[in-house]
């Protein structure tokens, strides 16, 4: 589809020279002789760039420039004047033009001038559509009181300005409460910038989070800024801060302290107001001990600390997070909406999830890839998405007798297999190989009971 652009003056001849530049370039020009028609054009049809002069008669460019930026997704406005100056031009972009064109209009400077400002227009759409889908993705799930928990936790650090410690293990959701803390601060407005410092080599991250001044080491062939002063007026979020060398932990102590960034081979310090969010799957008490974690600098940013709990202690929220995943998936996908049967849920809710809400993400995505079931039952779940041996034996290690251990993994074992079969009685026990009879002595004998042990 052509984009629209209109071009409005009151010089027919301007107009006309106007409409054949940018119609042999593939553009749909409307053209309008004063302001008001100019308003109604813009409230009948969608346009994609305004091409506005300045001296007409009865409403002037600028009133109508103003008209324009005040409205919902307003075009991008391009004055043109035969009577440009220095101050004419500064006035229009103040007031929300994107460029000032000289007349006689001159074909290439006019093509450049739209054409940026139509690429403007579109990165602005797609960065507003990407900003709706990570906030989308980025949503706390769930509704158990570990998560209730975190969030009275995360709604009591958002407002403040104290640096914030998150701890938790990997997968656990640490850069979702980072970013929700973010939304809730008085800095929302300003940039959110993430380092994961465990990904950074030790030699390169004083320079990726404080930038570094051309020459200051072999390789530094141009000035970098760094992640600090990116995030000036905002928030950064320290990412696996445990993973961090000595040398960077006391430069971050000084910025805590002082608000100070000091780039490789600087001659001078720059001061920044950065709202800091660090996080950690470390102990970082023990790292102290050992030697490899400052004790003043863990004090600094334990201010407010938050800990997102792991997946096994909120196993009543995986159906919200299947439900979350799945829609995003087959939103992302273009596919049709599916579901998890009761079978298929209660397998998952059996799981401790090593991985955490990582690990059960890419396993609802790789299974809606390789199944086409509907819904979606416990057998078509992958042998992963099962309580493992390895944790049934964990779990057994911890009892005193072989003869209770035997009876721990029997009586797992069982509802694992009737869980997976929807707790149809006959199809289990054609599964495990054993009469229905001796099935159903063994449910009695271990007091087993679908009310109890659904989930």
């Amino acid at each position: 589809m052509a984009q629209k652009v209109l071009v409005v003056d009151d010089d027919s001849g301007i107009r006309d020279a106007l409409r054949m530049i940018l119609e042999y370039e593939g553009f749909e020009v409307l053209s309008a002789p004063d302001g008001k028609t100019a308003l109604a054009d813009l409230d009948g049809t969608r346009i994609d760039a305004v091409l506005l002069d300045i001296k007409m008669p009865g409403m002037d460019g600028f009133e109508i420039l103003d008209r324009i930026v005040a409205r919902e997704d307003a075009p991008p406005v391009l004055m043109i004047s035969g009577h440009g100056d220095i101050a004419t031009a500064i006035e229009a972009t103040r007031r929300g033009a994107i460029d000032f064109l000289e007349k006689p209009p001159q074909r290439e400077r006019i093509l450049v001038s739209i054409r940026n400002a139509l690429s403007r227009t579109s990165l602005r759409a797609e960065n507003e559509r990407l900003r709706q889908k990570l906030e989308e993705e980025s949503v706390l799930v769930g509704r158990s009181a570990p998560m209730a928990q975190l969030r009275a936790e995360v709604a009591r650090a958002a407002p403040t300005t104290a640096t914030v410690l998150v701890v938790g293990e990997s997968g656990t959701g640490k850069e979702l409460v980072a970013r929700e803390i973010h939304q809730g601060s008085r800095v929302a407005s300003g940039p959110f910038v993430q380092v994961n410092c465990a990904a950074i080599p030790e030699e390169l991250i004083e320079s990726e989070l404080f930038g570094h001044e051309k020459g200051s080491f072999t390789g530094a062939v141009r000035r970098q800024t760094g992640k600090f002063v990116e995030a000036d007026g905002g928030t950064i979020f320290l990412d696996e801060i445990g993973d961090m060398s000595a040398r960077a932990q006391a430069k971050v102590l000084r910025v805590l302290e002082a608000g100070e960034v000091e780039p490789v081979g600087a001659a001078r310090v720059r001061q920044v107001t950065v709202r800091v969010i660090a996080a950690t799957n470390r102990d970082l008490t023990e790292a102290i001990r050992d030697s490899r974690f400052r004790e003043d600098l863990y004090f600094r940013l334990n201010v407010l600390p938050v800990r997102t709990p792991p997946l096994r202690e909120r196993t009543d929220d995986i159906p919200e997070l299947v439900e979350h995943f799945t829609r995003l998936f087959s939103q992302r996908d273009n596919q049709r909406p599916r579901r998890f049967a009761p079978s298929a849920l209660s397998v998952l809710k059996a799981r401790s999830w090593p991985g955490n809400v990582r690990e059960l993400r890419n396993l609802i995505e790789r299974v809606l890839i390789m199944t086409d079931s509907e819904p979606i039952e416990a057998k078509d779940l992958p042998p992963e998405a099962r309580v493992s041996p390895t944790e049934i034996s964990e779990r057994g290690l911890q009892l005193a007798t072989l003869s209770e251990f035997k009876e721990y993994a029997e009586r797992e074992f069982l509802v694992t297999k009737l869980r997976e079969n929807g707790w149809n009685i006959s199809r289990t026990a054609e599964v495990i190989h054993t009469p229905r009879s001796n099935l159903y002595k063994k449910i009695e004998h271990h007091k087993i009971s679908r009310e109890k042990d659904a989930s």
